[in-house]
């Protein structure tokens, strides 16, 4: 559903064109010490601005409506609400024209076309700006963790500039690979099997739309390796190893050596060339011509989510193994 995690829990809600969007989190130990500065840069980070980004302009300003006084968790559920102002509703009316690649279709059929579909409603990307304020709590709960991504590759291209600039020459959308790495994770967190450090942060990470695929460590490349290639070999008697092909995870569990991971970003599904769709009112297939504003790159304002979304799994792994240790 719209809920994650066992102790440090959320709940996200909103729709891209409503009112607002916002999270409400469950579980925060009371007295972390939070004001509305401490979401500045992450959020900045997410917006929009940026070559190959929407020129959809929302303020992003975070109104904490219960869990904190004084400028300190109390211990009871966080609130948090971004208002929705920058919107162009008249934009979208994709209902019996579904977009190639969106959930227009699917959300419609889900929920007997009672969903609200104004900018994607429930399935944009819009409420991800609630992930990043989650982060940003979770990251002062596990402050002791070092925990940074960037965009390594966009289009095929590590070129990222080169990349931008033709798709937007071309009136085109772009994917992106987005890598992770987290440093400072004892031994031992992660619950095997169905709660394994891969299977939450995978969890997590699908939830970000527009995200197709992740691999951890050697990922896919172990594959073709033998064993002797991609075992790592312990080097002293913390756990440290020579090499590090597992990504920082062994057995569903962490193992002391930094958690790495990348994630790859689908194109925008909305972009400005002609498409073909099938007309459900018309019963037939015809042109779609999508108006509106929409990022050229996703995975350009998918960074910050993606540290988000891996700090709100620590924060959650982190409190759930302090309940273990006697």
């Amino acid at each position: 559903m719209n809920s994650f995690g066992k102790i440090f829990k959320l709940s996200i809600f909103g729709e891209s064109h409503g009112k607002f969007v916002g999270i409400t989190i469950d579980g925060c130990p009371s007295g972390v010490e939070l004001c509305n500065g401490d979401f500045t840069e992450d959020l900045l980070r997410r917006k929009s601005g940026r070559v190959g980004t929407t020129t959809r302009k929302e303020l992003d300003i975070p109104e904490i409506i219960s869990g904190v006084y004084k400028n300190y968790t109390t211990g009871t559920p966080i609130t948090i609400i971004f208002k929705n102002s920058d919107t162009k509703s008249s934009d979208y009316n994709f209902r019996n024209t579904p977009r190639p690649g969106h959930a227009d279709f699917t959300g419609n059929k889900k929920y007997f076309s009672y969903n609200d579909d104004r900018g994607g409603g429930h399935f944009s990307g819009r409420l991800t700006v609630g992930l990043v304020a989650a982060g940003v709590i979770a990251k002062k709960i596990v402050s002791f963790v070092k925990i940074s991504a960037k965009l390594v590759e966009a289009g095929g291209n590590n070129n990222i500039e080169e990349a931008l600039n033709k798709a937007i020459e071309n009136n085109n959308s772009i994917g992106g690979i987005i890598s992770c790495q987290a440093m400072g994770i004892p031994v031992g967190w992660g619950e095997p099997f169905f709660d394994s450090m891969e299977s939450l942060i995978s969890h997590i990470i699908f939830a970000i739309p527009g995200i197709k695929a992740i691999e951890f460590g050697n990922g896919f490349a172990a594959a073709s390796l033998n064993g002797s290639e991609n075992n790592d070999v312990f080097i002293d008697d913390k756990g440290k190893t020579k090499s590090n092909n597992s990504g920082g995870i062994s057995g569903g569990i962490s193992n002391g050596n930094n958690l790495f991971f990348k994630v790859a970003v689908k194109p925008t599904s909305s972009i400005s060339i002609k498409q073909r769709t099938f007309d459900f009112a018309q019963n037939k297939i015809t042109d779609l011509e999508i108006k509106g504003r929409h990022d050229v790159c996703i995975a350009i304002r998918a960074v910050p989510v993606v540290e988000a979304a891996l700090a709100i799994v620590l924060a959650d792994l982190f409190l759930q193994r302090k309940t273990q240790i006697v």
